[in-house]
């Protein structure tokens, strides 16, 4: 540092130019320097967005196919219970046998 005691104002002045000066320099734009490995830098990302995106659409792939495949079950298992259905219901005939065997019998008892 610089001896200020006994330093005429010039001096002092001077110094205080100069320190205002180094001040500036710092804010002052430094030159650009170009990388060189920036465009292998973008080849890579490139690369890995691609392997990104494709892992991606792989998941998404297998998602909907487990979606299709659950649908497939449901509507298999639905129509299976809408058959059971079907085969516990009688037919107009069975059931006007049915009821005429329940009518023959309360006759029977009477």
């Amino acid at each position: 540092m610089n001896e200020t005691k006994g330093a005429k104002l010039a001096d002092r002045l001077k110094t205080a130019a100069q320190a205002k000066q180094a001040l500036l320099a710092k804010f002052k734009p430094k030159p650009a320097v170009v990388d060189p490995l920036f465009a292998e830098r973008g080849v890579e990302e490139a690369v890995e967005l691609k392997a990104v995106r494709a892992e991606r659409q792989a998941v998404r792939a297998v998602k909907k196919e487990a979606a299709t495949a659950a649908a497939a079950d449901a509507a298999a298992v639905a129509g299976q219970r809408a058959e059971r259905k079907r085969a516990k219901v009688p037919t107009e005939a069975e059931a006007k046998d049915k009821r005429d065997a329940k009518y023959a019998a309360r006759k029977s008892r009477r």
